[in-house]
């Protein structure tokens, strides 16, 4: 039996000593023992541990340099954020987490690297059959640059690779190039030139990479050119032509790509002067000026050829008019166009002045035979005669237009210095603003029918000007006037334009005004009258219209205004107080009137038979109460009697 239990109790200290390895502080990281990161971007370290519930967390390099990172420690788990990643990053991470007397660690490395663009390719010009071209391959802000591989392609064709195995002297950011000289042929058109860079990150040592590494390309079309050549013009119909003719000429040049077609025209110091940049060009309206040498070249980006041809331009008759007509006359601030127009001369050229060598004041605009002068806004600038020149080959022809200016853009006003009141005197003013010229003004001022004055304006010898012109006079305005119609009309005398509006008028209806009168103030049914009577008082007004009543009771407190409907005051049961002055106001804008009466109010005698409402009342409610009494005084006696009384048992007793 002792063997037995000394068998047992050692059983039992084994199963202990298991379950407490199996408790111990355990710790594990993430990612596993290495990441890699790019420059700039964010990186997380993972570091938790199992069998101990609060344990406290440290971080490290190996080398012990600072950690460039922010630690988050929670619970069971800790975490490194670097953000963002740089060259100061690149270390292994020491995680340690301790728990009482217990302490452990793992670590993390961290390797990084810089791939953040796509390769760029430069090419040393154009490509030209049968001449060698460089293209150079660029791959920026590489880290490490040793583990980067460069290779170019043309179409299926391997051109060259490179890999840089140099030592690094120093972290930095790099850019690497690979250069490749090849002759184009036409055949290398549409094949693209491929430039691919990778970075091997994932090789540790010699040992197999992990992970493919990361790779980027760029790819460019070629396009190969063969320069111009085999430049040929046609001419149609000539290369000699009348005045006001046209010419067709079409060129054609030779070249991969096709070249562009460009036509100058040789000016006379030899410079050439760009007219088209297609294959056809047409010359309409020829004139004797576009005689001359005309070069055609196809152009692209490896060379250009050309070729001359002369064209003959002989000389037209030709006739000028110009509209709308000899002269014109035009108001200020309107637009007016002068139109020259030439026939028997395809292509001529204008010219516009004044007679005065004046500045034109004014727009031209030119398209084949016609030249508009476009005067905008037309002001005293403009008024002159005005000159067209035509020029068809050599020859010149000139016609003329006179512009004589005007203003008459606004109606006439109408001015009073005062209302219109019946039997006072009043000013009557009618201007006419910005008038021009005023000496053909006229003005004329009617009532109704009647022409009450008429004035004309002479010239006054100053400059010229924008000028206001009036005509006044006074009258005495009766009643009789009102709904009448004042007239002031203005009249400019401009003949030349006959269907110009010269005339222009402003109308006024009279209105005569006139002062409250007749004024009518009475009580209803009489100036006297009994205490408790009603009573109204009313206030009019003659026929004047728009006349303001007010009612006001006198008193030497003050006067009180009365609230009147339509000039009336009523007074319900009049009292003793309600005697006394009141007064009626009649105004308007004119003047006012005032007229009062005296209100006597009487009291009632007491053997008067006089019954108020409120007595009334009373006795009514007297007459039902006195009963009411008496019987509740009868129940409360028979209460009495039996020693309480029901007002139900009442009720029954009665049924």
């Amino acid at each position: 039996m002792p063997r037995k239990m000394v068998v047992i109790f050692g059983a039992l200290n084994i199963l202990w000593m298991v379950f407490a390895a199996s408790q111990a502080l355990k710790i594990e990281v993430s990612p596993k023992s290495k990441i890699v990161a790019q420059i700039g971007a964010s990186v997380s370290l993972n570091c938790s541990t199992t069998g101990c519930a609060s344990p406290s967390f440290s971080w490290r390099t190996q080398i012990d340099s600072p950690l460039n990172g922010k630690v988050r420690s929670e619970g069971t788990m800790s975490t490194l954020i670097i953000d963002p990643v740089s060259f100061g990053n690149e270390h292994t991470y020491l995680c340690t987490a301790t728990c009482g007397s217990e302490k452990t660690e793992k670590t993390i490395k961290v390797h990084i690297y810089s791939f953040p663009k796509d390769p760029e390719i430069h090419l040393s010009g154009p490509l030209e059959v049968g001449k060698p071209i460089t293209a150079k391959c660029l791959v920026p802000d590489v880290y490490p640059f040793d583990r980067l591989e460069i290779e170019m392609t043309k179409g299926n064709h391997h051109l060259e690779k490179k890999e840089f195995v140099e030592p690094m002297e120093t972290k930095s950011l790099e850019t690497k190039s690979l250069e490749v000289t090849f002759t184009p042929t036409n055949e290398d058109t549409g094949k693209v030139l491929a430039c691919q860079a990778k970075l091997h990150i994932y090789e540790n040592d010699g040992e197999p990479p992990e992970k493919e590494p990361p790779k980027r390309e760029t790819t460019r079309k070629l396009q190969v050119y063969i320069s111009p050549k085999n430049t040929v013009i046609s001419v149609n119909p000539s290369t000699r032509l009348l005045e006001g003719g046209s010419v067709t000429m079409t060129c054609t040049s030779e070249g991969l790509p096709a070249p562009q077609i460009l036509w100058n025209k040789k000016l006379d110091n030899g410079s050439l002067q760009l007219l088209s940049e297609n294959a056809t060009l047409t010359l309409i309206a020829m004139r004797m000026e576009d005689s001359g040498i005309y070069v055609c070249e196809g152009v692209n980006l490896v060379g250009k050829n050309g070729k001359e041809v002369e064209l003959i331009v002989q000389e037209k008759l030709f006739t000028v008019e110009i509209s709308p007509g000899p002269q014109i006359a035009a108001q200020i601030g309107d637009s007016v166009v002068l139109t020259c127009g030439v026939t028997g001369c395809e292509s001529p050229s204008f010219s516009w002045r004044t007679q005065t060598d004046s500045p034109l004041n004014g727009k031209v605009r030119s398209n084949g035979t016609t030249s508009t002068l476009t005067l905008s806004p037309v002001s005293f600038e403009n008024e002159h005669s005005y000159l067209c020149t035509v020029t068809c080959g050599h020859k010149k022809k000139e016609k003329g237009i006179k512009v004589d200016l005007y203003s008459f853009s606004r109606d006439p006003e109408i001015e009073m210095s005062n209302l219109l009141v019946d039997g006072n005197l009043v000013n009557i003013s009618c201007k006419i603003p910005n008038v021009y010229p005023s000496d053909r003004l006229e003005m004329e001022l009617l009532k109704g029918e009647s022409i009450m004055k008429n004035q004309t304006f002479l010239f006054d010898g100053h400059k010229k000007s924008l000028e206001t012109k009036s005509l006044e006079m006074t009258f005495i305005p009766t009643t009789e006037d009102t709904g009448k119609v004042l007239v002031c009309r203005a009249k400019l005398h401009i003949d030349e334009r006959e269907f110009e509006r010269k005339q222009r008028q402003s109308t006024q209806t009279l209105h005569v005004k006139v002062a409250p009168k007749d004024i009518n103030l009475t009580a209803f049914p009489s100036e006297s009258v009994k205490e408790g009577d009603t009573v109204t008082i009313f206030c009019t007004c003659g026929n004047v219209p728009q006349t303001w009543i007010i009612l006001k009771k006198k008193a030497e407190a003050g006067d009180t205004v009365l609230k009147s409907t339509n000039g009336a005051y009523t007074i319900h049961k009049a009292q003793l107080e309600d005697a006394g002055v009141y007064e009626c106001e009649s105004k308007n804008e004119i003047g006012f009137q005032l007229t009062s009466i005296t209100l006597d109010v009487k009291g009632r005698e007491n053997n008067k038979d006089y019954f108020s409402p409120e007595l009334l009342v009373l006795y009514c409610a007297s007459s039902l109460i006195i009963p009411a009494i008496g019987m509740i005084i009868y129940f409360a006696r028979k209460a009495n009697m039996k020693g309480s009384y029901s007002l139900v048992e009442a009720q029954k007793s009665k049924v």
